[in-house]
């Protein structure tokens, strides 16, 4: 079993992380102490301790818990895991991993048996459930948003790992210096999991011999071979190692994560927002080299390449908006093109788009126009609609005027004579200007 399955907690009290729902007087925690648990959804990222959640609650109800996997199960398998439920008197809790892999008529079969009782559902998605998870079945079930674990929990997941001698690496003494165990952090991209796979690697594969070839390895730039070990050759050792020998190094976690970055983001990821900053404002100010440097610069220290992708979208809004209406587009397929093909292919369509961006007439008319539509909500946040656009589904709502002067003709659409589509007190204000 490697770490990761290891380390799972086996109480809400050694849970880390996702206080928003198992804190103390949250409403999991709450649904736990009572019994009340009904089926639900867990929806976030990858290593966010889903899985991890759904074993505790069915522990800690004493309900018998099967687990399948929504990619390589389907109807027979639910139908196989519904015929033991029905023959136990103890609440049976169904745990399905990437539910949203499951196709409609897949789902369509869990919702009798979530509906009567038979099973009580915990989904598992990193997809927003709302487009993944039919509406029947997402009607039966409560969704909890779990986050991405912060630093500090990502760290006490790491100290747990190195001094736990039973279900940990304890017994290997091995300590992570500040800066590795930062740059662990970064490259895990918040996973626990793979950040824990990580470490086990760097602890019980690494000897100091080792450590020391991966170090020279890095200084001379040379790509480490493929292998049952990184370094082709040289087999973990088990001979007495001193303090020095025992600390796992920057060079070894740059060395398991395969990537020649010397981790440049300081503690606090002072730099991370720094990097950013500079790269939203090189493409916002149309300086194509100087966007491609921090576009590199962020790749080669770590950066989720999601995390870049998702900030162009959110500048081909703010920043270029109608004076390139393809921007938008563009962005967008960078994304999904980062989610399709991953690194290090990704990088080259990230580019691709940067380019793009960065040469893209600017325009700010969407977040000035949204910013004085905001200020008139607030300030009229209660006007009546006017009677002439409402809607009139009945013969008393004709009655009543509603829907009144308003045509819909090939000719003409819209409010008769001189009447506006904004509320009265609205009436003739201009917003975007482009």
């Amino acid at each position: 079993m490697n770490l990761a399955f290891r380390l799972r907690p086996q109480t809400l009290e050694d849970y880390v992380g996702q206080e928003q729902l198992v804190g103390k007087d949250k409403i999991l925690q709450k649904m736990i102490e009572q019994g009340t648990v009904s089926s639900m959804l867990f929806w976030g990222p990858p290593g966010s301790g889903k899985t991890t959640l759904a074993h505790l609650i069915a522990k800690n109800i004493n309900a018998e818990f099967h687990q399948l996997s929504g990619v390589t199960s389907g109807k027979k398998d639910l139908m196989e895991t519904i015929d033991q439920a029905k023959k136990t008197t103890k609440k049976t809790i169904l745990f399905i991993d990437e539910i949203h892999r499951w196709n409609k008529a897949q789902q369509d079969a869990l919702l009798p048996y979530v509906e009567n009782g038979t099973i009580t559902l915990i989904g598992a998605t990193t997809e927003n459930p709302s487009f993944e998870i039919i509406s029947a079945l997402l009607s039966r079930c409560r969704v909890f948003v779990l986050k991405s674990l912060e630093k500090e929990q990502l760290q006490t997941i790491i100290k747990k790992a190195l001094t736990d001698k039973k279900n940990g690496v304890g017994e290997y003494k091995k300590k992570i210096s500040p800066d590795a165990e930062e740059l662990l952090i970064r490259l895990s991209g918040g996973d626990a999991r793979i950040m824990l796979n990580a470490l086990e690697i760097a602890v019980t594969t690494y000897s100091p011999v080792i450590a020391s070839v991966a170090k020279q390895t890095q200084q001379k730039k040379i790509a480490a071979p493929q292998g049952d070990y990184p370094l082709r050759g040289v087999a973990p050792s088990s001979k007495t190692r001193n303090d020095d020998n025992n600390i796992i190094s920057i060079e070894i976690i740059k060395e398991i994560f395969q990537t020649k970055s010397a981790g440049l983001y300081d503690k606090k990821a002072d730099e991370h927002y720094n990097i950013i900053s500079a790269f939203i404002k090189s493409v916002r100010g149309s300086d194509v080299d100087a966007s491609l440097y921090y576009l590199v610069r962020m790749l080669e220290n770590g950066e989720d390449p999601k995390f870049i992708a998702r900030r162009m979208i959110i500048l081909a809004s703010e920043d270029i908006g109608m004076a390139d209406r393809g921007a938008l587009i563009q962005a967008n397929e960078a994304f999904e093109a980062v989610m399709k093909i991953g690194m290090p292919e990704a990088q080259l369509t990230l580019a691709h788009v940067v380019i793009y961006l960065a040469s893209a007439k600017k325009s700010r008319a969407v977040p000035n126009a949204l910013g004085k539509v905001k200020e008139a909500v607030y300030e009229f946040p209660n006007e009546p609609i006017p009677m002439h656009l409402r809607n009139a589904p009945t013969k008393l709502m004709k009655n009543l005027e509603y829907g009144k002067d308003y045509t819909w003709s090939s000719e003409y659409v819209g409010p008769k004579g001189n009447q506006s589509f904004l509320p009265e007190k609205l009436k003739n204000k201009k917003f975007y200007r482009g």
